[in-house]
């Protein structure tokens, strides 16, 4: 984990409405063997079930959507503006088609259980699946939230433990 240091959720000092919604992460599954990585802009971090969480939302067409399914651990990292134009790579191509390692230049590294993310984050949330839920019409109560879908392409919805928390 080269130069990283872990802390705890609880020190985290970031403002998560900016790390989510405005500086992006990256959600990473798989293995050393095989991964992929695609930007989100959705999502939350709190407490449920007493236990620091991270709410993840993938649509199941998105090619990282298998890797959640098949791992149950993943990782969120989060980067410096420098790395934006590898974030938006990340959020328009899929890795069925390209690959992302190469297009972006971000140098892949592995938690000691074998979970993928990126040397050149800041900071990376390692996470631990503990429910999933699809989202779905029915449930959705303000009328405009159904313009952000077109068809049946609802998300599901992840909610994770954080496990640990790698700091740069």
């Amino acid at each position: 984990m080269s130069n990283f240091k872990t802390i705890t959720p609880n020190d985290i000092t970031d403002n998560a409405f900016k790390l989510i919604g405005k500086d992006w992460a990256l959600v990473t599954a798989g293995s050393k063997d095989s991964f992929n990585t695609m930007t989100v802009s959705w999502g939350s971090v709190g407490i449920m079930w007493n236990k620091p969480v991270a709410f993840t939302f993938i649509r199941p067409q998105r090619y990282t959507f298998g890797f959640l399914e098949k791992n149950g651990m993943f990782t969120m990292s989060f980067f410096d503006e420098e790395f934006r134009k590898a974030l938006q790579i990340c959020g328009t191509k899929s890795g069925r088609d390209i690959d992302k390692v190469k297009e972006t230049g971000l140098t892949p590294a592995f938690t000691g259980d074998g979970v993928p993310y990126f040397e050149e984050a800041r900071l990376v949330l390692v996470c631990k699946k503990l429910y999933a839920q699809d989202l779905n019409e029915e449930s959705i109560i303000e009328e405009a939230v159904k313009s952000n879908y077109s068809g049946d392409d609802y998300h599901r919805m992840y909610i994770s433990e954080i496990v640990s928390v790698l700091k740069m």
